[in-house]
């Protein structure tokens, strides 16, 4: 998986914007003006949350990705070429549901409907 991939996959999801809050050349993932996936202007893979610091533990543990510089503990950093693309989509969705779920329920509501 690339920037281009996890790009494409997130542009997919319903509300998903991308911006470039801090300059540089980052792509933040965001809906409802929340971020559920990152890749820094580094480009060293893809940031997402999990559904706690347990998790993201659990991950960096497995070998599956690193604690995310800047982020909560409870984000992983997902490192180009360390993890399978099937993984990198499904912490991707599983993020995304997340944050999406953290959304007051007008503001789900106004957003196509998921299936994570």
């Amino acid at each position: 998986m690339d920037r281009a991939g996890v790009n494409a996959i997130c542009a997919a999801f319903p509300g998903a914007e991308v911006s470039d809050p801090w300059g540089g050349g980052h792509d933040a993932w965001k809906v409802g003006g929340k971020m559920f996936a990152c890749i820094g202007a580094m480009g060293q893979g893809v940031s997402v949350k999990t559904d706690s610091v347990e998790t993201a533990q659990l991950v960096i543990e497995a070998g599956h990705g690193i604690k995310a510089p800047y982020f909560h503990r409870s984000w992983v950093l997902l490192p180009w070429g360390l993890v399978e693309d099937a993984e990198v989509e499904e912490r991707l969705r599983s993020s995304y549901a997340l944050i999406r779920a953290g959304l007051t329920k007008k503001a789900q509501a106004a957003l196509a409907p998921f299936t994570p």
